[in-house]
């Protein structure tokens, strides 16, 4: 007498697959919600004090200090933002930030990029010294030189002018600008110095007219870095601007008052808003190149 068993369908690489790739699609629509989740909670993090800070920029005197700090204004000032240009005097500041930003600018990227070619391209004796050199500036606190370099300015009769912010703001921006620089050139194919080289072309014309093209991301990249630490600047510009008609745009907030040499609050943020947004319009009109010349480096080791 025999009893009939029933047989168990063989298990296949198959069905393991098809279950494996069920249960990681019905996982995906889960992870997805969650990294919503958390980048709405990024997004909300970074744009309330945005939202926050012009809203303020809009109230008066009375509305900032009698009412609730999260309420909307109560009556809508926009003359706070002329008030602040004028009373306040930010428009001046700005224009003494251009004016110290745009040449100490000018001469990071081109002595920068030049000194980054030297190091790179070219080929001498003693080249990984000047770029070890050149790392170890980064690693100098600015708080250090500071108090010698006042001595010298003020020796020197150049206190009382700009020219001492843009000489500190070139010589501290210009041991990162280098590395940075030097290591975006590690991506630059050698060969065509090398062909430019056989074509009869010199090392200055190798240096405008290859070079610099080739490392056009890098330099705007660079670039937008070393505006906002220049700009957002407050140690120097306030240890070097002993005149009022010298000082930039955050040591101006610092001490910005209103009539009387009394704080108008609204006023105060509208300045801030100039400040923020301005620098904020540039980050985000140059965005994209920003991102190439980030990644451009990281190429080729």
């Amino acid at each position: 007498m025999s009893v009939d068993t029933p047989v168990k369908p063989p298990t296949t690489a198959h069905s393991h697959r098809t279950s494996g790739a069920s249960g990681a699609r019905s996982r995906r629509p889960f992870k997805g919600f969650w990294v919503k989740i958390a980048v709405t909670l990024l997004l909300v993090v970074e744009v309330y004090p945005l939202v926050w800070m012009f809203l303020t920029s809009l109230k008066s005197n009375d509305d900032y200090l009698n009412n609730s700090t999260w309420s909307p204004p109560h009556t809508w000032e926009w003359g706070n933002y002329t008030e602040a240009w004028t009373t306040g005097n930010i428009g001046l500041y700005v224009k003494n930030s251009l004016l110290a930003v745009a040449p100490s600018l000018a001469l990071i990227l081109l002595l920068g990029t030049a000194a980054g070619f030297a190091l790179q391209v070219m080929v001498w004796k003693g080249r990984n010294l000047t770029l070890l050199i050149f790392l170890a500036g980064i690693m100098v606190p600015p708080q250090m030189i500071l108090l010698p370099l006042f001595t010298v300015y003020f020796q020197t009769g150049l206190s009382g002018t700009l020219w001492p912010l843009i000489l500190t703001y070139t010589g501290t921006g210009l041991p990162l600008t280098v590395f940075m620089m030097a290591t975006y050139y590690k991506t630059v194919p050698r060969e065509l110095f090398e062909a430019a080289t056989l074509d009869g072309a010199g090392i200055l014309r190798a240096f405008w007219t290859i070079s610099v093209p080739m490392v056009r991301n890098a330099i705007l990249t660079v670039g937008l870095v070393q505006f906002f630490f220049i700009w957002n600047d407050l140690l120097i510009a306030l240890t070097f601007t002993n005149n009022q008609d010298l000082r930039t745009v955050q040591v101006g907030l610092l001490n910005f008052t209103g009539d009387f040499g009394a704080t108008q609050y609204g006023p105060l943020f509208a300045a801030i808003c100039i400040n923020v947004f301005g620098t904020l319009l540039i980050y985000l009109f140059l965005n994209q190149k920003v991102m190439k010349g980030l990644t451009g480096g990281a190429l080729k080791g």
